[in-house]
């Protein structure tokens, strides 16, 4: 059992690799990542039959040597080293935490992709961040990577799907490690992480190893997890969260199942033979366990070892809370972050139920959160307004520096654009948004980029994407198109086909198409009412037309 000490002696970490350090050095024989051998790993075969046999289990030690021998490699192989732009679309393996980790090792400036990414999103990020150097996992579910970077231009493309694949070396050739002793303010920028904003294109999140540690803190602090837990990362370790709980590994010693792709049918034996007590990551994750729950037989559980269900990015109904209590017989602790601040908010199994159901959670440690009506004065208690943050978990800014001053007040603190309250407990409420956001299985869309694209059609007046509340998704997206007089509107699948030819990722084309006369405006400002198409479509039965 770690002591208060160990605790403060980890949380005192200034760089990710000096917390590594420090929980190899406290223990280095337990258990830290775990890879299951059957059920989630797309072309296993093609790449090596590393689909049967035992589960892989790497120790803290092992990956602390395993990534510095990695480190030596990509730098007298590939000349990385401080400051050298990175950029990996990497799934959730093991090599995946040794390559981020081989990489704050050396320095360099990491640029994580979501393996799911496509098209235009890509090429944008790419281009920006300036990689010298672009990581992936080859052929991958069908899908060359490889290929795909070379055509984006990319430099030089490295295959590291195994970790056959990643170049050695000999740790002693290595620089020192990063340094420990600089301010807060001077830490240099290690990690820029692209979220999609109000705009058409994404937007670079600039992080240091502090802000993603103080992050991962603030999660571990309110999960109470422990060295006797079983974690799992079941969504993308590319996603601002991956490092985000690779901290909450590390300052409390337990360790966690990877999980490469996410269907709970395959995946569930590994959760089983590990004994994960701690699974999640969004509302559709939720939503998949209590599925399989309501497959069994009553009285069987699915996943006995199960204490606490956890996650963020997508609203969580109230009602979900009772069900994963009463259903798969856990907590159901749901949390507020965003690629700009990876913990803002946490739902913690020492909240009563009533907390957990209806707020988003109590601001982490080190976080504070202010909420700023529309005439710029403090909110009361309980009264919505903008959710602003300060602290040591929030960006440093974007790549753009046009927008860092947009997001920052002239206080320095970071306007959201989210619309909530805190309660007099201190939990907080999000009750919507500024900002015309879809947050689709914890993805955020962008309704205007999606408009752009349907107006294009010729059959089409005016168009409004909506986000709708859905129990599986946490919002679907939903186009209401207005018909152009004189002609027959487009139907949903001739939609998706524009888009797709318009290079939009999947998770972006809407579920639900809804065809109207005219769309409600405001007539001093010619602004469509959203809010009237949501309250609308949200209180209509709706079936999925694909099944």
């Amino acid at each position: 059992m770690s002591t208060a000490a160990d605790r403060d002696h980890l949380a005192g970490a200034r760089t990710l690799w000096e917390l590594l350090e420090r929980r190899a050095a406290l223990t280095p024989d337990a258990p830290m990542l775990i890879q299951p051998a059957d059920g989630n790993r797309p072309d296993a075969d093609r790449h090596g039959g590393d689909s049967h046999g035992a589960d892989r289990v790497l120790t803290f030690r092992q990956v602390r040597d395993r990534a510095e021998r990695i480190a030596a490699g990509l730098r007298d192989r590939y000349g990385v080293g401080r400051d050298t732009p990175v950029a990996w679309q990497l799934p959730t393996r093991i090599e995946t935490v040794l390559v981020s980790l081989a990489l704050s090792r050396l320095e360099a400036v990491q640029t994580p992709v979501i393996a799911i990414y496509r098209g235009s999103e890509v090429g944008q990020i790419l281009r920006e961040s300036g990689a010298e150097l672009v990581l992936t996992p080859g052929t991958w579910r069908g899908f060359d990577y490889v290929a795909f970077a070379e055509k984006l231009a990319a430099p030089r493309v490295l295959v590291a799907y195994h970790e056959d694949d990643l170049p050695q070396g000999d740790p002693a050739t290595l620089p020192p490690p990063p340094r420990t002793d600089l301010d807060d303010d001077r830490a240099p920028v290690r990690w820029v992480y692209y979220t999609s904003g109000t705009t058409s294109v994404p937007k670079g999140a600039l992080h240091t190893d502090r802000t993603l540690i103080a992050g991962g803190l603030g999660l571990a602090a309110a999960l109470d997890m422990g060295p006797e837990d079983v974690g799992s990362i079941a969504f993308p370790y590319a996603h601002i969260g991956g490092p985000d709980y690779l901290v909450t590994v590390l300052a409390h010693g337990f360790p966690t199942l990877l999980v490469e792709v996410f269907a709970l049918s395959d995946a569930l034996p590994g959760y089983r033979r590990a004994g994960v007590t701690m699974a999640g990551g969004s509302t559709a994750f939720y939503a998949a366990f209590l599925a399989a729950q309501r497959a069994l037989p009553p009285g069987e559980r699915l996943l006995p070892s199960l204490r606490l269900i956890s996650g963020g990015g997508a609203p969580r109904p109230p009602a979900m809370y009772r069900e994963v209590a009463e259903e798969l017989g856990c907590v159901l602790a749901h949390g507020y972050g965003m690629t700009e601040a990876p913990a803002i908010c946490m739902g913690s199994p020492r909240d009563t139920p009533e907390q957990l159901a209806y707020t988003e959670g109590h601001p982490v440690q080190g976080v504070e959160v202010r909420v700023v009506r529309t005439d710029g004065l403090p909110a009361a208690t309980g009264e919505d307004g903008e959710v602003r943050l300060r602290g040591p978990m929030v960006c440093r800014g974007y790549t753009d520096p046009a927008l860092t001053r947009q997001s920052f007040d002239p206080d320095g603190w970071f306007r959201t654009g989210d619309l909530g309250h805190v309660r007099a407990d201190g939990h907080v409420v999000l009750t919507g948004r500024l900002k015309d956001i879809i947050i689709r299985k914890g993805e955020n869309i962008s309704a205007k980029e999606i408009e752009d694209l349907i107006y294009q059609d010729p059959r089409v007046g005016a168009v409004a994407v909506i986000g709708l509340p859905d129990p599986v998704r946490g919002e679907r997206v939903c186009a209401v198109v207005e018909r152009r007089p004189g002609t027959e509107p487009p139907t949903l699948a001739e939609i998706a086909e524009r888009l797709r030819t318009g290079g939009l990722m999947t998770q972006k084309i809407p579920e639900q198409l809804e065809i109207v006369d005219a769309l409600p405006i405001n007539e001093t400002l010619r602004k469509v009412l959203k809010h009237e198409l949501r309250d609308r479509y949200a209180q209509q039965p709706w079936t999925d037309p694909r099944g």
